[in-house]
């Protein structure tokens, strides 16, 4: 007799549901994305090569005598290429652990694949802010490592912008320097202004993220919201395949994205 109403493997693991639940899932995962802004006018658009626009400041206005004409500028653009890439992860899964085995594998793996594609575009957010330009790089007064008072005295390359909402990542060295700054301000201090979550305080305006991504690394960058945009091509697709030999099912999902540095004078890099 046919078993109508028995729960198979199938309906553990549906590729279609998996991919929700890792695109609702990456957007918080990755922790420099409260930094860009999130793009997915690319998602249907053929090829793997786009030009992002940047703008250029036209200059400050000039005084202008009254029956004299205003000077016109040109509004220009500057432009640069950027290729999408792919990140792919899989888990391999046997039957007996997702039927008999302990805790909740296909949870793990839906977890385990978000957080790997999320450092992925985390690496790449890392990668682009290691390109700022010199105009925005600041120099350490030591070789050996970045200290407070770099941090410091870097902001002044923001000149008259200083103002409004700054993030700085740090690896864990300068974190400790941070805490025994005059100006550090614990979290529990900033928790309503909050702009990534996981800040664990400010110091010189500046709300601190501490990311083992840079630790040892002797740099550490500042960023204003809108200085960083990722451009998504396709949500999360997720694929399951089975081996009928050893009886598994195997998972992987993939990204295509491509992040850039979108406004040049929101990004400032400190380095030993």
């Amino acid at each position: 007799m046919a078993i109508t109403n028995g729960t198979y493997l199938a309906n553990l693991v549906n590729p279609q549901v998996l991919a929700d639940m890792i695109d609702k899932k990456l957007v918080d995962a990755i922790k420099f994305a409260p930094l860009a802004d999130i793009d997915y006018t690319l998602a249907g658009r053929p090829g793997n090569t786009i030009t992002l626009p940047s703008w250029n400041y036209i200059g400050a206005a000039s005084v202008t005598a009254e029956g004299e004409n205003i000077t016109i500028y040109q509004l220009t653009a500057s432009s640069v290429s950027a290729t999408i890439h792919k990140l792919g992860i899989g888990v391999q899964i046997t039957d007996e652990a997702v039927l008999s085995g302990y805790g909740d594998p296909i949870g793990e793996a839906i977890r385990q694949e978000t957080l790997s594609i999320a450092a992925g575009v985390d690496d790449e957010v890392l990668t682009i802010l290691g390109s700022i330009a010199s105009s925005m790089t600041a120099s350490a007064a030591s070789s050996s490592a970045v200290t407070p008072d770099d941090l410091n005295n870097a902001l002044e390359l923001f000149g008259e912008d200083i103002d409004g909402t700054k993030v700085v990542l740090v690896g864990p060295e300068l974190y400790t320097a941070l805490r025994k700054a005059d100006d550090w301000l614990p979290a529990s201090e900033i928790a309503a202004d909050r702009l990534v979550r996981g800040a664990v305080g400010e110091a010189f305006g500046c709300q601190v993220i501490v990311t083992n991504k840079l630790k040892a690394q002797k740099k550490a960058f500042i960023v204003k919201p809108g200085a960083l945009r990722i451009f998504l091509k396709r949500d999360t697709l997720v694929e399951t395949q089975r081996n009928i030999v050893n009886k598994s099912t195997i998972m992987t999902a993939d990204k295509h994205f491509v992040a850039y540095l979108y406004d040049a004078s929101k990004a400032i890099q400190v380095k030993a």
